[in-house]
């Protein structure tokens, strides 16, 4: 498996002269006070609106946690990621003097066909780390929704997952990893800082050490993969497809945390639940890896028919 980098050059290069580490810094400030402002407009609003219409959910007088845990609130959290989106416009075209699709790629779009095979790669691997998660803990039962509603849910969840790992990927995996290639060339800077960022962004204070430990190694090794799509492409199409790929198995097929329950037509025992032992966290663990460098070989192997990268990444 050959890995070229041409593609990453062009991307790399790609930024103005206003892209310094103090721009960086403020664009990244920018981005995360939208971010902060769509959750708390969110949050707030969504609890109002639970509380006066009296939508469907728990009610255990918590009134922001069961908000959050109804149907209604899962899907208006999602909503919240929109302000990565608009924090990322701000600062590219206040701060850097940049369009927003600059980060997409060389040509300033994405790239419809890594798009399809990062989502269609991540889909087959997510069912071979589901049958292996299956032998290790059968306890899967069908979920609450019914059948007619999931397929009413189904375009809906879809399109604002893709707003969730999109915006997800273009800030880490986009403005991040491209200012810092552009400023630095050591990998240990442009690629593993924003990763790391990312993969901890996944702490779950519910869940024990032990699974939040094999929870962050399976995130962080996908944070890898999809970090080097990017490398190998010098676009964030494939990302793209792989990140939505991912989250929507958790959000409609099988759910592993209670708290997107609600969608799935499938709920396995849940990850922040008790029981686990550090054998069972070990071998989660390894089931990702695994499923993350199968992924890796249909995406990047050169006899694969999924392989990425194979069009050519030119200006626009």
């Amino acid at each position: 498996m050959t890995i070229e980098n041409a593609a990453f050059e062009r991307y790399r290069r790609s930024p103005n002269e206003k892209t310094t580490l103090l721009r960086l810094l403020f664009g990244t400030a920018i981005v995360v006070m939208c971010w902060m402002a769509a959750t708390a407009l969110v949050l707030f609003a969504g609890t109002y609106a639970y509380i006066v219409w009296r939508l469907p959910g728990p009610s255990t007088g918590r009134y922001m946690q069961d908000f959050l845990a109804s149907p209604i609130g899962i899907l208006s959290a999602l909503t919240s990621f929109a302000g990565i989106w608009i924090g990322l416009w701000v600062a590219m075209r206040f701060v850097h003097g940049e369009p927003l699709a600059a980060l997409f790629g060389v040509t300033r779009r994405i790239a419809g066909g890594d798009f399809l095979k990062g989502l269609v790669a991540v889909l087959i691997t997510s069912l071979f780390s589901e049958i292996l998660l299956y032998w290790l803990q059968p306890e899967i039962a069908r979920g609450p929704i019914a059948l007619s509603s999931w397929l009413l849910f189904l375009v809906p969840i879809a399109l604002l997952a893709f707003l969730q790992t999109s915006s997800e990927e273009v800030l880490f995996r986009g403005y991040l990893l491209r200012a810092l290639a552009y400023r630095f060339k050591s990998p240990l800077i442009w690629a593993v800082l924003p990763g790391l960022l990312f993969t901890s962004l996944h702490w779950n204070s519910a869940s024990t050490l032990a699974i939040n430990a094999c929870v962050l190694v399976s995130i962080g090794a996908f944070a890898l993969l999809l970090t080097l799509l990017v490398y190998v492409t010098g676009n964030l199409g494939a990302g793209f497809g792989a990140h939505v790929g991912n989250n929507l198995t958790g959000f409609l097929l099988i759910s592993h945390q209670e708290g997107y329950n609600s969608f799935a037509l499938l709920n396995a025992r849940p990850l922040e639940g008790p029981g686990w032992t550090s054998l069972d966290a070990a071998l989660i663990a390894a089931i990702g890896v695994v499923s993350t460098l199968l992924t890796m070989l249909l995406l990047l192997h050169r006899r694969s028919p999924l392989k990425v990268g194979t069009n050519k990444q030119g200006p626009r």
